[in-house]
């Protein structure tokens, strides 16, 4: 029993399993097992396969057909658009010395990025830079999610390639234009600076900046993994260089007003000074001179107040300067002739509560006298009987009052109030110089107009940029005026110091109180200097400045005493470096005959040397 109930076990269960996968199978259906999972492994792959024939077309149809949205997104993983620097014009004076030129020079830069992955090469790199390690890492830090910043600025090449050979990722340079300056302080007002992008500040550079600024270009590059350049594959755009600018500057009289103001003032004590030099036939500014001065390659830690271009932005009162004018004044409107007597004695004049003084009591002038002597009892004089408003209109004539025109950055008009505004005082002391103010460069551009036949000339700092000017008095007055100023520089007169041996020399010295900004009048001077040279045939007109001189006793501090010499100094050399012929052969001839003595054969006149060179880095 127990066998065969043991044989019969199996039996029992494989019914029961049949009928456990039997249950709910219609009677009589077929086993298809076997059927269906064929059918799913089928289905399954045909789905793979559907997939895999979808990847392939979309793979096809963004690769082939449509592709240019992920090759724009290719490129602009690879390609770079980069600028090509270009130079700026180059400055020159009016013989075409340089002046101001565009050297290359690196900057290095780094893309934050890339470089903060690389953490160990900092401290590396701020070695190479010369800056402290924490310093470098600290501006990457702040920049973290930028992919450039500058690293230094305009360096050396040679300098640039060294941090550059360390191959530490994410530096890069790029070609960039530095300005300099080979005449240094001595034209440093003129031409004014550029800025660490090239841009112009002050000066010319600022005045001309369209002119003299290029175009930067562009070009599309590919650039590896590591940012380096390994194909340029087009130019986008050519640079286009700035353009060169011919200056009416002559780096030669220019070195010799800069070399002689400076002599000036050490010897005068005095605190500032200026020069302004023109051509009287063309209105051209031969050469512009300040102190204090800067050095414009180096303008780290240097003074703002030394940057100021004096001879055109500040204004002075002109002082004894303004009686040639008052005189051509007095002529024009028929009171005067050049021997006409003009009382001064005694010495003095009421000027309602204030009273006139002469240096002293000069007696009777001829109208010639009163510049010669430098009267200012016989300007009141003259002025007093000029109707107010032709008095205005002649000095206005001149300039005085309204901007000069050069075009310079900054330039002053100065004052020159209305009648209307006119105290019971004003006309007279403005005869001699007071109660209205001008620049050197008005200064220089008034007397530039007397020695021009009476034709006044708009300044420019251009060669060939003169305009056709203005005629604001006869010849024939400008020719006599002339020469009733000449007898200032010779003997008996206030500027001996200003005389050129050989040549005849016509100016008025001018020696001024500075106005306290508290009111009134201030303790300290102004000298000033301003001349024509030849006489005969005149060619230059130069106005000279010494601002506070030492009046303390034992020091000359007048227009004579320390800013004539300044005229002559300069004068000399710029008539032989122009090749400006003698007026005054005779009294040379007299002198050197004097000097040699009388039995020796006369010598012949020198002739023009060339002036020395600017050395030392451009500082004269």
């Amino acid at each position: 029993m127990s066998a065969r109930g043991n044989r019969e076990a199996p039996g029992a269960v494989g019914a029961l399993l049949e009928r456990v996968r039997g249950r709910g199978r219609k009677p009589g259906a077929r086993r298809t097992i076997g059927y269906n999972a064929t059918h799913r492994v089928a289905l399954v792959g045909g789905v793979l396969a559907l997939c895999g024939i979808a990847l392939v077309a979309r793979a096809f149809h963004v690769q082939v057909v449509d592709n240019e949205f992920y090759l724009r997104q290719g490129d602009a993983r690879a390609l770079r658009e980069l600028p090509i620097a270009t130079s700026r014009g180059m400055i020159t004076d009016r013989n075409g010395e340089p002046l101001a030129v565009s050297t290359p020079v690196e900057s290095l830069w780094a893309n934050p990025q890339e470089l903060l992955q690389h953490t160990d090469r900092i401290g590396e790199l701020a070695a190479a830079l010369s800056v402290p390690a924490d310093t470098l890492a600290s501006r990457l830090s702040q920049r973290a999610d930028k992919e450039f910043m500058y690293l230094r600025r305009r360096i050396n090449p040679a300098a640039a390639g060294e941090v550059l050979e360390l191959g530490i990722p994410g530096v890069y340079s790029q070609r960039e234009y530095r300005r300099f300056y080979p005449q240094g302080e001595a034209l440093a007002h003129v031409l004014g600076f550029t800025n660490v992008d090239d841009h112009g500040q002050e000066g010319l550079e600022l005045a001309f900046e369209d002119w003299l600024s290029g175009t930067p270009g562009a070009k599309r590059v590919i650039r590896d993994g590591q940012g380096r350049i390994i194909e340029n594959v087009d130019l986008l755009r050519a640079p286009e260089p700035g353009r060169d600018l011919v200056l009416s500057i002559d780096r030669r009289i220019q070195y010799l007003a800069f070399r002689e103001l400076r002599r000036a003032i050490t010897e005068a004590k005095a605190a500032a000074g200026s020069v302004v030099i023109l051509d009287v036939h063309s209105g051209e500014i031969l050469a512009m001179a300040n102190l204090p001065s800067y050095n414009p390659n180096q303008l780290d830690g240097q003074s703002g107040d030394a940057r100021r271009n004096r001879a055109v932005t500040d204004v002075v009162e002109p002082g004894s300067t303004m009686k040639p004018i008052t005189v051509a004044a007095a002529m024009e409107h028929g009171l005067v002739t050049p021997d006409t007597i003009v009382d001064t004695s005694p010495g003095y004049i009421s000027n309602g509560r204030y009273t006139i003084n002469d240096f002293r009591n000069y007696g009777a002038l001829t109208a010639t006298g009163v510049l010669t002597k430098s009267s200012n009892v016989g300007s009141a004089k003259l002025a007093r009987e000029l109707p107010d408003g032709y008095f205005h209109q002649f000095i206005q004539r001149f300039g005085y009052g309204r901007k000069p025109g050069s075009g310079f950055p900054g330039e002053a008009s100065g004052l020159l109030a209305a009648p209307a505004q006119w105290s019971g005082t004003s006309k007279s002391t403005m005869s001699y110089g007071y109660g209205l103010s001008a620049t050197p460069l008005q200064i220089a551009v008034a007397y530039a107009a007397i020695a021009n036949g009476g034709r006044r000339l708009t300044p420019t700092f251009v060669k060939g940029g003169a305009g056709e000017g203005e005629q604001i008095m006869e010849p024939a007055l400008s020719d006599s005026l002339l020469h009733m100023m000449q007898t200032v520089t010779e003997t008996g007169g206030t500027a001996t110091g200003a005389a050129i041996l050989g040549y005849h020399v016509a100016g008025k010295t001018g020696t001024a109180r500075k106005f306290s900004s508290t009111g009134g009048y201030s303790r300290d001077y102004v000298a000033l200097f301003a001349g024509v040279v030849p006489v005969e045939n005149p060619r230059f007109a130069m106005a000279v400045l010494i601002d506070e001189p030492d009046a303390s006793k034992g020091h000359g501090y007048g227009g004579g005493a320390t800013a004539a010499p300044v005229f002559k100094s300069v004068m000399e050399g710029a008539l032989r470096l122009m090749d400006v012929p003698p007026d005054d052969i005779e009294t040379w001839i007299a002198a050197q005959a004097k000097k040699r003595g009388a039995s020796e054969p006369t010598p012949v006149l020198p002739l023009a040397t060339a002036a020395p060179a600017v050395t030392g880095g451009g500082r004269p």
